[in-house]
């Protein structure tokens, strides 16, 4: 059984960029970051994985890349994912409506699930957990195959992406409270299909209404309200200013090593005598 109450806070996006690497040892070694979500794809997914091996209180789970990013395979092998450069656009309504509707399209993007896997595997390193760029597994065709390919390779722990409505609303106004709220029966259908494959989830996720922009004060309004059960913090730290993607054009990324960083930050943890950890530590 679980604590009542466990806390993961996590980094996404490793490997993007060697500034992202270099703020996820940062953060690790400091001890407030526990998890990191491997992009292994992307152009410093090598360095991010070097990094790792020795961080030894890092757990990492995989962050498949479905859209917005690059595929593992070969672009000619996923003509239905990816553009001739292996890129793959961030227009989730529509990918969402080929993933669902097209059979061909389905068996190339069980080809790249697979591939990512692979890939983690290769690295050596223990699966933490397994979550999607965009939440793009609210999808429930994503969703079964993430569950039965994952399977193979000791998936053992998935991120839902359920927001609590209070935070939603402070962090992003009147419109994510209202999208939060939309999502919980889809949130629900996860949790449900997440216990039948007896997969570990977290109870809450912050993060999605305040992306890119989880600073100080807003971890220590989290730490907080800390809720009952397992709770999952993420964020998206970087050493640089640099623009380390079109679709993060906005992101805080220095404020957010910055809170992670926080001796602030730390003392609240401890003082609200919450165990920490990954997934694999439930």
């Amino acid at each position: 059984m679980s604590p009542r109450r466990f806390l993961i806070v996590t980094a996404d996006d490793f490997g993007l960029h060697e500034a992202v690497n270099d703020a996820v040892e940062q953060a690790s070694r400091a001890g407030v970051l526990t998890a990191a979500s491997l992009m292994v794809a992307a152009p410093a997914a090598a360095d991010a994985i070097r990094r790792a091996r020795v961080l030894a209180n890092l757990r990492v789970g995989l962050h498949l890349v479905l859209a917005d990013g690059q595929t593992m395979l070969e672009p000619a092998r996923v003509p239905g994912l990816a553009a001739a450069d292996g890129t793959m656009d961030d227009r989730m309504f529509q990918r969402g409506v080929r993933y669902f509707a097209s059979p061909s399209v389905r068996r190339q993007l069980e080809a790249e699930i697979r591939a990512q896997f692979d890939a983690f595997a290769r690295s050596g390193l223990r699966l933490d957990h397994v979550n999607v760029h965009k939440h793009f597994h609210l999808h429930p065709t994503l969703l079964a195959m993430i569950l039965r390919i994952g399977r193979d390779y000791g998936a053992a722990a998935v991120r839902i992406p359920v927001e609590p409505l209070w935070f939603a609303t402070q962090a992003g106004g009147w419109q994510a409270g209202v999208a939060a709220g939309l999502l919980r029966p889809w949130t629900l259908i996860m949790k449900r299909r997440l216990r039948a494959a007896g997969m570990r989830h977290n109870d809450q996720v912050f993060g999605i209404a305040a992306s890119g922009a989880m600073d100080e004060a807003t971890l220590l309004r989290v730490i907080g309200r800390l809720p009952a059960g397992v709770t999952e913090i993420y964020l998206h730290p970087a050493t640089s200013g640099h623009l380390l993607s079109p679709t993060m054009y906005d992101y805080r990324h220095g404020d957010e090593l910055a809170a992670l960083m926080s001796p602030r930050v730390h003392a609240a943890i401890a003082a609200a005598q919450v165990a920490t950890g990954g997934y694999a530590d439930l």
